[in-house]
């Protein structure tokens, strides 16, 4: 199959490979000749369109055509353009699809003493203010020797933040560094502080809340002489409290997932993120819970998430969501649909509303069950949406930070960057994965080549279950992890 139309609606379809100037192709029984060559993941115009009129992919308007387009013709930039404003009136309009049954799941991971599941059984740094970052990278370096037994490894999350930052910013960071810390795939924490940032211990104790003392140490580097002596300390006595921790058998429902697209090309819609969305379906069928981010590449689709909204109360915090994270645009002088990027583009995606039609895909068909501040903690079963930006490594660390225990990380271009939590790369093509074995954990590019679509998601939900038993993602076999802190204030 060489082309693909995605709704009866759609008056374009999608190539599956790159297609030659002059090739036939069959769609709803009428041939059509393509006028030039068009590449994998872009778009032929299957019926004429006239300019001024809508270009439709998914069943949605993804675009308006700037020209006359003949059928055969290459849609993309050079023909359309997106219709996006920074407006928008939104209404309840619910709907409820049903979840497929599936047989109950356990995984293998660690039973934490407050009754948390953990999918790793890792020693955490988490820097307080940037100025520490090589300190906690010298303590890394010399407790190598403490991983061993059930301890799988010890890791820092470097940043640049933590001082000389106000208001808004501040309260992120300290948000966002309290919920590392209390992260289940830490076992243990040392808090690695300087003594004269913004960020005082006194402040971050107040977010972090109440704590185990045995599970997390401070360490202030001024009051100490030898800090990384006194830090390679501190990391035994944590290993010595994380050995206690051994896999056990838990229950699927336990396991919060993050999904997380970037990357993207043409078929990240009608391959990878549909695979992630039917895995979402069924997670939560079997008690899970998932969490979806992302805002700005909500916006132009945002109407099938939010007719999924399971009460009018989490509609109207969804809308609040987008249109508060339209107004952050405005107001830094920045249109909404400055997206998507040159390798979306060369990879088949013309607008943003072409793009978040595709992203919105790894929702599945569940009902949203709460919509989260940045880095706010899952508590609800069931589909989550948080708030945060499209940047992978910004919004990958936002997903850590609600409790993700994986990331699930669709992509058509490649990407070799991993989160904190283990992030699962999956290619969106087949060429993909054949050609990034170092990068791509899955490859969902079979779907092109005709897997359906559940038997791709019950694929999925199997390795999700490997990793979280303790397989090790591409990422952590490189040892390629790290964070992102979302900032929009001023540096002093």
């Amino acid at each position: 199959m060489q082309v693909i139309k995605i709704h009866p609606l759609d008056n374009v379809v999608v190539c599956l490979e790159d297609v030659a100037a002059g090739t036939a192709i069959t769609v709803d029984g009428q041939e059509i000749v393509t006028k030039e060559a068009v590449g994998r993941g872009h778009k032929i115009a299957i019926r004429e369109i006239k300019a001024g009129e809508p270009v439709v992919k998914y069943g949605n308007t993804i675009a308006g055509a700037t020209t006359d387009i003949a059928v055969g013709s290459w849609v993309h930039t050079h023909n359309v353009k997106t219709e996006l404003k920074e407006g928008g009136e939104y209404t309840y309009d619910h709907k409820v699809y049903d979840l497929p049954e599936v047989a109950p799941r356990t995984f293998k991971g660690f039973r934490r003493k407050d009754g948390r599941a953990a999918i790793r059984n890792e020693i955490w740094i988490v820097p307080i203010v940037g100025c520490v970052n090589g300190i906690a990278k010298q303590i890394v370096e010399e407790s190598q020797d403490v991983v061993t037994g059930s301890v799988e490894g010890v890791y820092y999350w470097p940043h640049p933040f933590g001082c000389s930052q106000l208001g808004g910013d501040l309260e992120q960071t300290k948000r966002l560094l309290a919920a590392l810390v209390r992260h289940p795939n830490a076992a243990a924490v040392l808090c690695l502080e300087l003594g004269c940032e913004n960020l005082t211990h006194e402040l971050f104790l107040e977010e972090l809340g109440d704590y185990d003392s045995e599970r997390v140490k401070f360490l202030r580097c001024q009051d100490v002489e030898d800090d990384v002596e006194e830090g390679v300390k501190i990391i035994r006595e944590l290993a010595k409290y994380a050995s206690q921790f051994t896999r056990e058998e838990i229950p699927a429902s336990e396991l919060v997932i993050g999904m997380k697209c970037g990357g993207s090309d043409g078929l990240s819609g009608i391959t990878a993120n549909p695979t992630v969305g039917r895995f979402s379906d069924r997670l939560i069928a079997l008690g899970g819970s998932t969490v979806l981010t992302e805002v700005p590449e909500m916006f132009g689709a945002e109407n099938i998430l939010f007719s999924r909204c399971e009460n009018e109360q989490v509609f109207e915090k969804a809308v609040k969501m987008v249109n508060d994270f339209k107004d952050y645009f405005v107001s830094h002088g920045q249109v909404v649909y400055e997206n998507p990027s040159p390798g979306n583009k060369a990879g088949g995606i013309t607008t943003l509303e072409d793009k978040s039609c595709g992203c919105v895909q790894k929702g599945g068909s569940a009902q949203v069950v709460d919509v989260l501040r940045y880095a706010e903690p899952v508590t609800k079963k069931g589909l989550n949406v948080l708030s945060g930006p499209g940047n992978d490594l910004v919004s990958a660390t936002d997903l850590t930070a609600a409790g993700a225990h994986m990331i699930l990380f669709t992509t058509g271009r490649g990407t070799p960057f991993g989160a904190p939590a283990p992030t699962v790369k999956i290619s969106t093509n087949t060429a993909l994965y054949q050609k990034k074995p170092t990068w791509i954990d899955f490859n969902a590019g079979s779907v092109a080549e005709g897997e359906d679509l559940d038997a791709a998601g019950d694929r999925l939900l199997d390795f999700v279950m490997e990793i979280a038993s303790g397989k090790q993602t591409k990422s952590e076999e490189r040892g390629i992890r790290e964070i992102s802190i979302f900032k929009d204030g001023v540096v002093l």
